[in-house]
């Protein structure tokens, strides 16, 4: 039983993993808290991972590659087409893991802290200077 490939879904306290060996075959489903997660993947023998990309994405992927998996991110958009049925969270687990191992896909670079809060600065400019253009606009 050699885990080759992880999806994991991402929320706020609850994350959701599904594991495939080479063959394809589902290896293990499994809801994680949130502290039950870099103890999970510590046990585990090096592997992909995927992941839909978003901010808290880019922390789990720097802790999971310092502990030698290779961790890759995707866009949300090119994971819904691997959606078999119902969106939930092991369902969205199990098309991240599918649509990891595509070779086609496109991935999503991981961003190292600084990138993050440089990010964040820019996201804030910009959300105050639409404040202050309807604060203005409106008078």
């Amino acid at each position: 039983m050699e885990i080759t490939a992880v999806g994991v879904d991402i929320a706020k306290h609850v994350f959701q993993v599904h594991a495939v060996d080479a063959r394809g075959h589902t290896v293990c489903r499994k809801r994680l808290s949130r502290s039950q997660m870099a103890p999970f993947f510590a046990r585990l023998s090096p592997c992909l991972i995927g992941m839909e990309a978003c901010g808290s994405a880019h922390y789990w992927a720097r802790r999971l590659a310092a502990m030698g998996h290779t961790v890759k991110l995707m866009a949300p958009q090119f994971v819904k087409p691997y959606l078999k049925t119902n969106k939930n969270d092991m369902n969205d687990a199990e098309a991240v893991c599918e649509a990891v191992q595509r070779p086609n896909m496109r991935f999503v670079a991981v961003k190292t802290v600084e990138q993050q809060s440089i990010l964040h600065l820019h996201v804030s400019r910009q959300l105050l200077v639409k404040m202050r253009t309807q604060c203005h606009g409106s008078a």
